[in-house]
């Protein structure tokens, strides 16, 4: 079956108005928020629920035609870069939020609601979501589930699998069952916690239960200029050294630094090296004692500037600068790489050196905006796309960064996946029976390799290939501890609610 053989079918679920065929149009879709990947999909489809999810899900598997899922479009990996020979489906029409229970603290909203949407909904009940990614304004909840987002607040308040509790799944043969119960407890294998984070590989979610946090009673920021990044890095290492785990702990070099001000005139210190931002959240007594002890600390690593604020519009000023920085250096050049990578705190100052001693060789510059508290760097790799080979230095740089993180202990990501583009970095972290067995999983929901494919694996195969590079079974399959599906077997049972 071809895919303009499919349009009429993908109409009778969807609706006339909600199957994209024209070329200009489909163009839209061809890339996330990491422009430098695209592919224009054959087809899109925009269903409004979840059976029309999975009515077009059943009509791509039977036709063998893969298939991609998007929500807002915001990710950072080229998850949702489409196929050229598949179809395309965009979530963003399916933004209810379903329920808010203030008694359970939870909500069930679909996977287009946005993530602030989830705690303006939730406010009114003295409640919030936790996650918050840079992009929350925009981003989906259905994404934030694919790329198990965090943001942040993720130092104190946990990442997107630490607030689900529960997901309605169309499973990549297009049967619709859901995975945990909405309690967050787990009976038996943790199907939930394996779908989260799996960069849309598994299936595709059509509801989200997520766990509501009872908003705290005070928060404080506080917000530090340095003259050097390693003045910063020593606060932040003193203050998780003490015993304290902020909200958030959030650090920014000069280069972003001036886009921010470019951008948003955000004020920070001028002439600072590196600015700090923490963020206390809690019970009043608890911060007030909290807030003494960093106050101390920031200005015993030499902080050239400190202010502070409780008040939710001064907060909200000073967050101003970090949450647009992304964007913000967009003003200082045409074309940029965000990388995302983690590294052990005690690492993160013979990390930065590294990168700017890259940034030195190679003539191409980078800005440094990094979720100081966990280790998580986001390295905006500055290129001028017009200037030949400088496209091509810039991924070197971007690759570089990335063997460092792995070079003391770190991760090739942290947040933003994996997708088309850290793929090829896979083996450098992983080992050959490390993939297979990842591979393993994703065959075990997706025998046909039609869900989301090219992502993640470095060299994607069909399942019931021979893994890897071997020309043995993997040892699990062998042991009889698992099996690979190949073309012929009977389909598999369908899955059962934990």
């Amino acid at each position: 079956m071809t895919i303009s053989s499919l349009v009429p079918r993908m109409t009778r679920i969807c609706g006339p108005g909600n199957v994209v065929t024209d070329p200009l149009e489909l163009r839209t879709y061809e890339c996330d928020g990491l422009t430098s990947h695209r592919a224009t999909p054959a087809l899109v489809v925009l269903p409004s629920d979840a059976d029309q999810v999975a009515a077009v899900v059943r009509e791509c598997a039977a036709a063998g035609i893969p298939f991609v899922a998007r929500g807002s479009g915001t990710g950072l990996s080229g998850g949702a870069v489409p196929r050229e020979d598949g179809v395309l489906i965009v979530m963003s029409k399916m933004r209810r939020v379903l329920e808010v229970d203030p008694v359970a603290r939870r909500a069930i909203v679909e996977p287009g609601v946005t993530n602030l949407a989830v705690t303006q909904a939730a406010a009114p009940h003295g409640l919030f979501y936790a996650p918050d990614p840079s992009s929350q304004v925009v981003c989906s909840v259905g994404g934030n589930v694919a790329e198990n987002s965090g943001g942040a607040h993720c130092l104190k308040h946990g990442f997107t699998v630490n607030h689900v509790t529960g997901l309605e799944v169309v499973t990549p043969s297009g049967e619709l069952t859901w995975l945990g119960d909405g309690t967050g407890v787990p009976l038996g294998y943790d199907l939930l916690g394996a779908f989260t984070g799996s960069e849309g590989t598994l299936g595709i979610a059509t509801k989200v239960v997520v766990k509501l946090t009872v908003a705290p009673q005070v928060v404080h920021l506080v917000l530090a200029g340095y003259a050097t990044l390693a003045d910063g890095g020593r606060a932040v290492s003193d203050i998780i050294a003490a015993g304290i785990v902020p909200a958030a702990i959030e650090m920014m070099d000069a280069l972003s630094i001036e886009a921010a001000e470019a951008a948003v005139a955000c004020g920070y210190p001028q002439g600072a090296g590196a600015v700090l931002l923490v963020e206390l959240d809690g019970p009043a007594a608890e911060v007030e004692a909290e807030l003494a002890t960093v106050m101390k600390l920031i200005e015993a690593a030499g902080a050239t500037e400190v202010r502070t604020a409780d008040d939710p519009a001064q907060r909200f000023a000073i967050w101003k600068g970090r949450k647009a920085a992304f964007a913000a250096v967009g003003r200082l050049a045409p074309a940029y790489i965000v990388q995302d990578g983690v590294v052990p705190r005690t690492a993160l100052g013979d990390v930065l050196a590294r990168i700017s001693a890259l940034s030195a060789s190679s003539g191409i510059r980078v800005a440094n905006v990094f979720h100081a508290g966990d280790g998580n760097l986001h390295p905006l790799v500055l290129y001028n796309d017009a200037v030949p080979g400088e496209a091509e230095r810039a991924e070197e740089v971007s690759g570089a960064i990335l063997d460092a993180c792995i070079d003391y202990g770190g991760s090739i990501t942290g947040e933003h996946g994996v997708g088309v583009d850290k793929s090829r970095y896979m083996p450098r972290m992983f080992s050959d029976d490390d993939l297979d067995t990842m591979q393993l999983l994703r065959c075990a929901f997706d025998p046909a390799s039609l869900c989301n494919p090219g992502k993640v694996f470095p060299t994607p195969r069909l399942c019931g290939e021979v893994p890897g590079h071997r020309r043995a079974p993997h040892p699990a399959v062998v042991a009889g501890q698992a099996a690979v599906s190949r073309e012929g077997d009977p389909p598999h049972p369908p899955m059962e609610i934990f």
